[in-house]
């Protein structure tokens, strides 16, 4: 394969490679943004579990206590919610990484094919190079005057 080719080939793979880094750059921000939702979340829910113990210890009737714990609940729901999504993000990373990775291993394999033919052309311009030094020296031997 010539080298041109291979050249045309590391930069397809070496472009896909890009994309898949980008890919999986993107995955691994959505996993945080959804650890630091969770973590919000949870804040949140702690705060609000706060104001209704001090609220309690204040007296509370009943539609506020209802009031309080159906918003708890929804911050549960919600906090699950998250945690599917984050779950599902940290699934995409893992899934993300494995076709960079073997993407990654193609761009190695194409480098490694190049630098062969680089070598190999390199070899074969220096056996010629040695071949016509010796034509040379031949040449020269064949001439000299005889003493």
């Amino acid at each position: 394969m010539a080298t041109k080719q291979l050249d045309t080939i590391l930069k397809y793979e070496l472009d896909n490679e890009k994309r898949c880094a980008d890919q999986l750059k993107v995955a691994e921000n959505e996993y945080q943004q959804n650890i630091t939702r969770l973590q919000g979340v949870a804040d949140y829910r702690l705060e609000y579990m706060k104001r209704l113990s001090q609220r309690a210890e204040q007296g509370l009737d009943s539609a506020t206590y209802s009031h309080y714990h159906a918003f708890i609940a929804k911050l549960d729901t919600a906090s699950a919610q998250v945690e599917i999504a984050m779950r599902q993000a940290k699934a995409l990373v893992e899934q993300s990484k494995s076709i960079w990775l073997k993407q990654r291993q193609k761009v190695k394999a194409v480098e490694l094919l190049r630098d062969k033919r680089l070598k190999k052309i390199a070899v074969a311009a220096d056996r010629a190079e040695q071949k016509m030094f010796d034509e040379i020296a031949t040449q020269q031997y064949i001439r000299r005057p005889v003493r």
